[in-house]
C-alpha cells in the first residue's frame, strides 16, 4: 500500500528525480557517493559488491536524480528490512538496549541516500527520499547516519526520523553512527 502524501517537493528545474537502475549505473552512483561521503578507491570497490547484493533482493527500489544531460548527481537506494541482514544483526544490540528492537520489523530500511556536493542543498535529498518512502509498504523506516550535527542529519529530523539507538559503532567506520526512524509517510514542510 502505499502513503498517500502531498508530494515531494520538486527538485531544482535542471534535475529529475525517478526510477534509476542502479545496476547499470552504479560505477556513476559510487562516484557520486564518493565524494559525498569521502570514499577511497578501495571502499568504492567493496560497496560496489554490496550494492549490487542488495538490489538483488526482494522489494530493493532505487531513484536517482539526474541533470538534463543525463548526468547522475544524487541517488538513493532501500529495501524492506529482515533482522538477518548485515546491517541489522550489528544495530539490534542497540536498538534492545534503547527498547526499540522492534523497529527492525515491518521497517523500510534507507540503504544509501548521496547527493553530489554541488548540487547538496536544493531539496534532491528531500525528493529522493520522500518519493522512495512514499512507496514503501511498510508502516515506518529506519536508516543510520553518522552520529554528528550534519546537514543529512537535519533532514532526516525535518523530515520526521528521531534517533533511537546511539551511539552504534559499525565495523571499520572511523565514526560512530545513530540510528534513526519515522513512520510512513514522512512529514512534509
Amino acid at each position: 500500500m502505499s502513503h498517500p502524501a502531498a508530494g515531494p517537493p520538486p527538485a531544482p528545474r535542471d534535475v529529475t528525480v525517478g526510477p534509476l537502475d542502479l545496476a547499470a549505473r552504479v560505477d556513476d552512483a559510487l562516484a557520486v557517493q564518493a565524494l559525498a561521503f569521502g570514499l577511497s578507491d578501495d571502499e568504492i570497490g567493496v560497496r560496489r559488491h554490496i550494492v549490487l547484493r542488495h538490489l538483488a533482493t526482494p522489494g530493493a527500489r532505487a531513484l536517482g536524480a539526474t541533470t538534463e544531460t543525463g548526468r547522475l548527481v544524487g541517488f538513493v537506494y532501500g529495501l524492506p528490512n529482515h533482522r538477518s541482514y548485515w546491517w541489522s544483526t550489528i544495530v539490534a544490540p542497540y536498538l534492545r538496549t534503547e527498547g526499540h528492537e522492534d523497529w527492525l520489523d515491518d521497517s523500510f530500511v534507507i540503504t544509501e541516500l548521496h547527493v553530489h556536493p554541488a548540487h547538496q542543498k536544493h531539496g534532491i535529498g528531500r525528493a529522493l527520499i520522500t518519493m522512495l518512502t512514499d512507496a514503501a509498504v511498510q508502516p515506518r523506516s529506519i536508516l543510520s547516519a553518522i552520529d554528528a550535527e550534519t546537514p543529512a542529519r537535519g533532514l532526516y529530523r525535518d523530515l520526521g526520523y528521531r534517533d533511537l539507538a546511539r551511539p552504534v559503532h559499525f565495523p571499520s567506520a572511523r565514526s560512530p553512527y545513530v540510528v534513526m526512524g519515522a513512520h510512513l509517510p514522512l512529514r512534509r514542510r
